[in-house]
């Protein structure tokens, strides 16, 4: 199923590129694609840590 989404949305992707007025539209593609994982990623790690030193704690 999650492939699915990602194939969509990989056409889309392809499609805005083509579309793009010029070379720095496809770096804020680039960064808005990223963007998402890398918030995911802090959020992540603040909740290991978070609960690293609750544990430690006690």
């Amino acid at each position: 199923m999650s492939f699915l989404i990602a194939l969509i949305q990989n056409t889309k992707i392809d499609e805005k590129l083509k579309q793009a007025p010029d070379d720095n539209y496809s770096i804020g593609v680039f960064i808005g694609t990223l963007l998402p994982f890398v918030v995911l990623v802090i959020i992540a790690f603040v909740i290991y840590r978070y609960n690293k030193n609750r544990y430690k704690d006690n």
